[in-house]
C-alpha cells in the first residue's frame, strides 16, 4: 500500500536577525493571512491528513495550528527530525513505523496522508532523496509551497517516491 505524503513550507516569517533565536521568528501577519489562504484552498480540495508533524521552532509550528485550524487534521506532533538540518535517515526509520501502523490499522481504505511541516532547503532535499534517492538541489519549497510525494514503498521510500504535486502558493490562492 502506498502514503500519500504532504511537504509544506512554513509560511512568511520575520527576518533573520531580528531576533536572538532563530526558532524564535514567528510568521508575519501577512505569513498569517497567505498561510491561511493556502490553507483554505487545500481543505477545498478536500485534503485531509492523518497526521500533520511539524519542526518545533515557532513559524514551522504556527503553520501547522493554521493547517489544523483549516480542518486538515486532528493530530498535530512536533519533530526534532523537521528542524533545519533534521536528520533525514532517523525520520526515515519513524516513517517506517508510522506507515505500518497506519496501513495495518485498515488496510482497505484510501492510503495513510502524512504532512510533514519544515524548512528551505530540507524539504526539497528530502523530497528529491525520496523520488530520486539522491538530493540534486532542483526542487525548491516556497514559503507556504507544498509538494505531494506518493510513497509506493514505505518499506523502502528512498528512490522509490513518486512527484505528483509541485505548487508554490500563488497557484493556490
Amino acid at each position: 500500500m502506498t502514503v500519500d505524503l504532504y511537504l509544506i513550507r512554513h509560511g512568511i516569517a520575520a527576518e533573520r536577525g531580528t531576533y536572538a533565536q532563530d526558532g524564535d521568528r514567528p510568521l508575519t501577519p501577512a505569513g498569517q493571512q497567505r498561510t491561511t489562504a493556502v490553507a483554505k484552498r487545500l481543505s477545498d480540495f478536500g485534503l485531509r491528513f492523518d497526521l500533520i508533524l511539524t519542526s518545533p521552532l515557532i513559524r514551522a509550528r504556527q503553520t501547522a495550528e493554521i493547517l489544523r485550524e483549516a480542518k486538515l487534521s486532528s493530530t498535530l506532533t512536533e519533530s526534532r527530525y523537521l528542524e533545519p538540518e533534521g536528520d533525514f535517515d532517523a525520520w526515515c526509520q519513524w516513517f517506517r513505523s508510522w506507515a505500518t501502523e497506519q496501513i495495518g490499522v485498515n488496510p482497505s481504505q484510501k492510503p495513510p496522508s502524512l504532512a510533514l511541516v519544515g524548512h528551505e532547503p530540507d524539504l526539497g532535499e528530502w523530497a528529491e532523496r525520496l523520488v530520486w534517492g539522491e538530493p540534486r538541489h532542483r526542487l525548491i519549497v516556497k514559503k507556504a509551497g507544498i509538494i505531494g510525494i506518493e510513497v509506493t514503498n514505505p518499506d523502502q521510500p528512498v528512490g522509490t517516491s513518486d512527484l505528483f504535486w509541485l505548487s508554490p502558493p500563488r497557484l493556490l490562492l
